[in-house]
Formats: structure tokens, sequence, C-alpha cells
């Protein structure tokens, strides 16, 4: 859950994506993560250097790709700079007043990284599809 009581990943979303895409699906994933890590970074590159322009692209790449996984917050943070850097170029103006999403998209990116690195993770503990595990209750005593 995020600061607002909202869920970070829609795992719903997630699962169908995983379907959808098959084994191609942890290739995939490992780009979003390249490719979302480079955006943010650009990102606050941009916003240090005050450059709205620079701040539009990979807002938009990271705002598409986030929500194809199924990470929403991502995707609105994301949009809310781009939008903003848009206005900038628009306006002549700097939108400073996006830097706290700035900083947040770096917290959600990598909570939302981790927990992907969870989800996918062949040793994670999964719960028994019956009963306790190392226990055979459903089939009585053996």
């Amino acid at each position: 859950m995020n600061n607002n009581g909202e869920a970070i990943v829609d795992w719903a979303l997630f699962s169908r994506t995983r379907t959808e895409l098959g084994a191609s699906f942890v290739r995939i994933l490992g780009y979003f993560q390249e490719d979302g890590e480079k955006a943010v970074a650009r990102i606050e590159d941009g916003m240090h250097r005050r450059d709205a322009t620079a701040l539009i692209l990979p807002a938009h790449t990271l705002k598409t790709e986030a929500r194809q996984f199924g990470a929403e917050p991502i995707g609105a943070l994301a949009e809310k700079i781009e939008f903003a850097g848009r206005r900038a170029v628009e306006n002549r103006l700097f939108p400073d007043e996006i830097l706290p999403a700035v900083v947040q998209l770096r917290r959600l990116f990598d909570e939302t990284m981790a927990l992907f690195a969870a989800e996918m993770n062949p040793l994670a503990q999964r719960r028994p599809a019956f009963g306790r595990a190392g226990t055979n209750q459903e089939f009585g005593r053996i």
C-alpha cells in the first residue's frame, strides 16, 4: 500500500499481463526495470537541470510501461510529471511544484520493483493449496 492506502500493484492486471506475454514475460519485465530506472534517472536529472523538455519523454514512457504491469501509482505520478513538463514548455515556466512528485517517484519505483522481484522469485514462500505446510490434515493419518 502507498501513503494513500492504495495498492502499489494491481496484481490482477500483473497476472493478466504475465499470462498474455507467456514465456516473454520475465524478459519484458526486465526491460521495464532497466528502462524504468533510466527514465526515473532522466526525470531526476531534468528536474535538477530545470529542463522541462527533458521531463516529458521519460515520464511518458514510464507512465505507459508501468500501467502495462499494473503499477498504476507509478503511472499516475509519471503522468503528472509529463503533463507538468508539457505545460511548462508551453508556458515557459518551470514546474517547481512537481519536485515532491519526482522525489516520490524514485521511492515508489524502488518499492514496486521490490514487490515484482518478490513475486517473481521462484523460492518465494507460497501458501499451501490445503492445510498447513508439512501436514497431511486433508488426508488423515498416514
